[in-house]
């Protein structure tokens, strides 16, 4: 088939399927073959799809497009933070807008977090759309460093719509939709959350800071906590910084984020 494209110039599309872990079925041979890897994913109760590049030859990775299933087909979602946000609530404990990058796109999406109160020897821990290691990491970083004590509480966590978030970007929303959902404590609904936790507690800063706070400007958020020494970047947003895992904390712990 190799050989057939490269003679007569065409392109050949070869649809597969993937296993319960995500990987492409088959012999990993074909990946390396071909010139282009693209997942098209979506959850069964979203009527969101998500075509995902994975490998490109000669171009960017990471990139998606974002597609809605209508009567007619599927129909491209132009603005897809818009999409993603628009069935957000007003201000509730336990959820937080995170201001991510996917590919070269700046993509704002909802972060849910349920703590709940279990007597069970082992706590249930549900993630859907992130990285389960991920949540447990932060989680033990919220224990050691802030007291929290939040291993022996059932966690529940979700990005709504669909989106499967991968960049460690979201440690920081991920931390605040938990804490706010533990305290009680809502997110201000105009504010947006990036930043990754490191094991000592640190918010490090993180790349296309810029892009992200762009983004949120442009649909009507006011402010963000973001990593110290972040740049606004002429957004006109208000910059909340959070050097340190405990900053986030004492901030719920006054009893009202501001």
């Amino acid at each position: 088939m190799i050989s057939f494209a490269k003679s007569r110039g065409t392109i050949i599309l070869i649809v597969g399927h993937v296993t319960k872990d995500g990987q492409i079925a088959g012999p990993r041979v074909l990946e390396h073959m071909v010139d282009t890897v693209l997942y098209f994913e979506g959850e069964r109760g979203h009527q969101y799809r998500i075509l995902r590049s994975v490998k490109n030859r000669f171009g960017g990775t990471d990139e998606i497009g974002v597609f809605e299933m209508t009567g007619m087909g599927l129909a491209e979602v132009s603005n897809p933070s818009q999409l993603f946000l628009s069935d957000r609530s007003a201000e509730v404990a336990g959820s937080a807008v995170f201001a991510g990058i996917e590919g070269s796109r700046p993509v704002l999406v909802e972060i849910q977090a349920l703590v709940a109160s279990s007597s069970a020897a082992n706590p249930r821990r549900a993630v859907v759309g992130w990285d389960s290691g991920r949540l447990a990491m932060v989680l033990a970083v919220l224990d050691a460093r802030c007291g929290l004590g939040l291993s022996s509480s059932d966690i529940y966590l979700n990005v709504a719509g669909g989106l499967k978030v991968g960049e460690p970007a979201a440690d920081l929303a991920v931390a605040a939709a938990l804490v706010s959902s533990l305290s009680g404590v809502p997110v201000p609904a105009e504010t947006v959350i990036f930043g990754e936790i490191s094991l000592s507690g640190d918010v490090r800063p993180v790349t296309q800071a810029e892009a992200r706070l762009k983004e949120a400007a442009k649909l009507g958020f006011s402010r963000a906590l973001v990593p110290a020494n972040t740049k606004a970047g002429g957004n006109n947003l208000k910059l909340n910084s959070c050097g340190r895992l405990q900053d986030l904390v004492s901030v719920f712990a006054d009893g009202e984020m501001v």
